[in-house]
């Protein structure tokens, strides 16, 4: 579900809402101005928004929409679509499109006013200069645009010629499994900008204005700007949890009763030292997963570190210790094998045993809770009270929860 959630959320929701509201007279008359607004108001605020975190990819995948909206747009107004010329210019954009959103999907971000950026911006124009100058004039062109693989009944569906509905197919395929092992807001972006821009080469036959559903491609986009921009402030890319913005805007939402726990992994700074930095990272996202399925309605934070802040709304600190003492003897139950200097990396058909006994490595967190008193009525008094019972609960031996 978590993964069908990030392919559908939000580009899905985005792409029907445009599908039922974007329809002609779907909308009252007082609304078309704010429709009319609408694609100059995504592309203005995608390219303001990917210049500003840096989303280049983004930028220029909105320019490439844009860019395709115009050479449209003419031929769908006077509805001269199936002309010589525009049939042409409508082929080469359905195929070009799909191609040019997946290969910014595909590649690095590399800045706009860089020479990799420029050169992203020359082969953009380029493909300009050729559908809208040198192909009209090639001989042999209209019918290598609308080759057909299959027979032409197959096809009568769409107006989108076959090697576009390949390219688009390539795309779409390619995407999707990018979003399903990526898993991120941007992938996802690209995938449902790939859908809208489909849909928009057929609006003109459904007498609608492609130019809605271009700005709904480039909408999925910014959104997943705001996403992605969102996560990296209130989320810890490495364990996944929500990071200290979000425990200290969490913490000014709960009432007059919770408890707060604070986490610390044992000496994890000599661990780090004896295994490695890949190795700390491994056990930073054990303790976080086993912190995620804590009971009672907790909700764990990553704090910094090798610490982790666990809040309990509704909740006293003695509520607290049973789901605490829990979460301990989870962690400490859970241990590394650890990986031999000598072991293959990738696992063979017949593994041979060498007769080396494997090293295991026990990892133990030491808890400290405290709840909202009169004492400690504010968050921040809280988690200075229970990082002090997590002093206490080291200074006592380490591996224990202490109040």
């Amino acid at each position: 579900m978590r993964r069908l959630s990030v392919v559908m959320l939000p580009g899905g929701l985005l792409l029907l809402a445009a599908l039922v509201f974007l329809r002609p007279g779907a909308m009252p008359a007082s609304m078309h101005p704010y429709v009319r607004a609408y694609p100059y108001v995504v592309a203005g605020a995608g390219v303001l928004l990917g210049c500003l975190f840096n989303r280049s990819r983004v930028v220029f995948a909105i320019v490439a929409v844009a860019l395709a909206d115009r050479a449209l747009l003419p031929f769908a107004a006077s509805g001269t679509m199936a002309a010589s010329i525009g049939r042409i210019i409508f082929d080469a954009v359905s195929i070009l499109l799909p191609l040019n959103l997946a290969a910014f999907a595909m590649l690095g971000e590399r800045g706009i006013l860089t020479a990799q950026g420029l050169a992203r911006l020359v082969a953009i124009l380029a493909q300009c200069l050729a559908v809208g100058v040198l192909l009209p004039g090639l001989p042999g062109v209209p019918a290598w645009l609308e080759h057909r693989f299959v027979h032409a009944d197959l096809a009568a569906w769409t107006p989108v010629p076959q090697p576009a509905l390949l390219a688009f197919g390539l795309a779409i395929l390619v995407q999707g499994i990018r979003v399903i092992l990526h898993r991120t807001a941007i992938e996802g972006g690209f995938l449902w900008a790939l859908g809208a821009s489909f849909v928009a080469l057929h609006a003109s036959r459904a007498g609608w204005l492609p130019t809605n559903y271009f700005a709904t491609a480039g909408l999925a986009l910014v959104v997943a700007v705001f996403e992605t921009s969102y996560r990296m402030a209130y989320h810890d890319d490495l364990t996944g949890l929500p990071g200290r913005r979000a425990l200290n805007e969490a913490l000014m939402k709960l009432g007059n009763r919770y408890a707060v726990a604070m986490v610390d992994i044992d000496r994890f700074k000599q661990f780090n030292d004896r295994y490695g930095h890949d190795v700390g990272d491994q056990v930073l996202r054990m303790v976080a997963s086993k912190l995620e399925g804590v009971s009672g309605g907790g909700k764990a934070f990553r704090f910094g570190g090798e610490e982790f802040a666990v809040v309990f709304p509704g909740q006293s600190a003695e509520d607290a210790i049973p789901r605490l003492e829990s979460l301990r003897k989870a962690v400490q139950a859970s241990c590394f094998v650890l990986r031999g200097p000598d072991r293959p990396r990738k696992k063979p058909d017949t593994p041979r045993s060498r007769g080396v006994p494997q090293r295991a490595v026990v990892v133990t967190v030491s808890i400290g809770v405290a709840e909202r008193s009169e004492r400690n009525a504010k968050p921040d008094q809280v988690i200075k009270a229970a990082d002090k019972a997590l002093y206490r609960a080291k200074d006592a031996g380490r591996n224990q929860v202490n109040v």
